[in-house]
């Protein structure tokens, strides 16, 4: 005899599961699912925004081939399209703010995504992505 099922149970997708070496399937980690691995950087950057006069001056916390988590003193909207500066090697590379920012002690940390990979903007080797 089955066990009688729950009526509207909610459904969900089910998580990735990653096993290794025989041991138990267990989800994935944040990092684990991330499309490109991440560096700790400390790197001067220049934010263009289209329509503002005065570009903002910051720096990256962590950066990777399809963007960066970057701190500024004050904070860009979620969805905001700009502008990306390298000063550098003087580069630009357009992006958007993909998640709101989040205050610490330095300032807003904002989170950018290029909008095409460039991995060559950083000026650093990116390690391979090692698969488990």
């Amino acid at each position: 005899m089955t066990p009688p099922q729950k009526m509207n149970a909610p459904t969900t997708a089910p998580a990735q599961q990653v096993k290794r070496s025989g041991a138990v399937a267990r989800p994935q980690t944040a990092e684990e699912r991330r499309r490109a691995q991440r560096v700790l950087l400390r790197m001067a950057v220049v934010i263009h925004i289209p329509g503002k006069a005065n570009p903002l001056h910051g720096f990256t916390h962590t950066v990777s081939a399809s963007g960066a988590m970057i701190i500024l003193p004050e904070g860009i909207a979620q969805g905001t399209k700009l502008s990306i500066e390298n000063p550098k090697t003087q580069k630009k590379v357009e992006a958007h703010v993909v998640r709101p920012p989040q205050l610490n002690a330095e300032g807003s940390l904002v989170p950018i995504e290029f909008t095409t990979p460039s991995p060559q903007f950083w000026n650093i080797f990116f390690p391979p992505v090692t698969q488990n």
